[in-house]
């Protein structure tokens, strides 16, 4: 009998864990494909190649703030229902990107996905708190945010192509088309969740709630590591795809291998360091990941080594971004308390998405195009992300011992 409920209880929680995947994917997806395509529609629709990562801050500062609004009534709902309202309006933005006809109407499709696409990631990783209990947790958090490694696998070298053939609006009508389908699914396949309102203490409203959140030094220490992670991160990524094709002179048609292979690396280690997580910590992990990525932001874009392959390149920067991010997902995801944690993550949501279009828009204004339409100022990017990455460890660090000093906090009590 025993072993009977654990069974269907196993069952239940990959399953849970299976759609908020699928959605992760999609919502995921409809970010990360814009960034290799900056190329693409900028030559379309006349946009300079030092202005793709304005495109990316739109997303991610509309996200920043639709992810402070949500932090006001995200835990008051059942989580299935506020999935599907963001997934729903995600669809929409993401469709609207493929009537851009110039860089205003792209970037206002893009505000319009950001604004939706930011409380989806905060409900998700929610609903993986609320199912899987803290000892199996980055495991599951490795699966899901397995998500990226698709992505890049699957999804972007294949609107790479579509774009080739069909032009930049195509993905992004294909996206929309398969995130309404999984939106669906979520809808009539996902259980009503409505646990975290039962542990809901009453109070003096939301923004009492999000006040009193806010004034724990464990939570403002998790929300400054969060931006330093993301700024580290989003100097870099948006210019990609035009610095391997313009400054490192990579072909555009072997552009979706390299996101193919980079994503297939990554999702190999996806699946290893969720494991390495629960059984060695979250700062060893992600301390490797930090060391991984100063090494290959040095040799790859502050001083590139003659020689080196933009394929290695690529590859070692994914897996250092994997090392670090299911780190830093796993620990963060033991801050909150049930009641808080919609809130938590839609804060920590808008902080990382604030971050990111805050460097994205930076290291639009520090590049510059030049007539043969390379990146100059790649260095200067490098150097900024570097200083970033150095520091992520030390703010990690703290964030530990606080979790596992509350930890032991609690296994005191009687």
């Amino acid at each position: 009998m025993v072993t009977s409920i654990l069974v269907s209880r196993q069952r239940s929680e990959r399953s849970i864990i299976f759609l908020v995947a699928a959605v992760q994917f999609i919502n995921i997806l409809d970010f990360v494909m814009v960034m290799p395509l900056g190329p693409d529609f900028a030559v379309a629709l006349g946009i300079s190649m030092s202005d793709i990562g304005l495109i990316g801050g739109s997303y991610t500062a509309a996200a920043a703030i639709s992810g402070i609004a949500g932090a006001f009534f995200l835990d008051r709902f059942d989580r299935r229902s506020a999935l599907a309202v963001a997934m729903l309006g995600l669809v929409v933005g993401t469709a609207a990107g493929g009537l851009a006809t110039g860089l205003p109407s792209l970037m206002a499709a893009r505000v319009l996905a950001g604004a939706f696409g930011g409380p989806a990631t905060s409900v998700a990783f929610s609903i993986v708190a609320d199912v899987i209990p803290p000892e199996r947790r980055g495991k599951a958090m490795g699966v899901v945010m397995g998500s990226f490694s698709v992505a890049s696998v699957l999804g972007v070298p294949a609107g790479l192509e579509l774009a080739r053939r069909g032009g930049f609006p195509l993905p992004f009508f294909a996206v929309a088309a398969l995130g309404l389908v999984v939106a669906g699914l979520a809808i009539f396949l996902l259980p009503s969740m409505r646990g975290h309102l039962a542990d809901a203490r009453p109070s003096g409203g939301a923004l009492s709630e999000l006040h009193a959140l806010v004034r724990r030094p464990i939570v403002l220490l998790s929300y400054a590591t969060t931006a330093v992670v993301t700024m580290a991160s989003f100097l870099v990524i948006p210019n990609i795809s035009a610095y391997v094709q313009y400054n490192l002179g990579y072909p555009r048609e072997r552009l979706g291998l390299l996101y193919f292979v980079g994503g297939l690396v990554s999702f190999a280690a996806m699946r290893a360091v969720g494991p390495l997580v629960d059984r060695f910590g979250s700062f060893q992990t992600g301390a490797v990941g930090a060391a991984v990525l100063v090494a290959v932001l040095y040799a790859g874009f502050f001083s590139y080594v003659p020689g080196l392959p933009v394929l290695g390149i690529f590859i070692v920067f994914m897996l250092g971004m994997t090392f670090r991010n299911v780190s830093y997902n796993t620990l963060t995801s033991k801050v909150p308390l049930p009641a808080e944690r919609a809130r938590f993550t839609s804060m920590q949501s808008a902080v990382q998405h604030m971050a990111a279009a805050l460097a994205a828009f930076w290291s639009a204004r520090m590049l510059h195009e030049l007539p043969d339409r390379r990146l100059d100022g790649m260095r200067t990017v490098a150097a900024l992300s570097i200083a970033f990455t150095i520091a992520f460890p030390l703010l990690f660090l703290g964030i530990e011992r606080r979790v596992v000093a509350g930890a032991a906090g609690v296994a005191r009590r009687p």
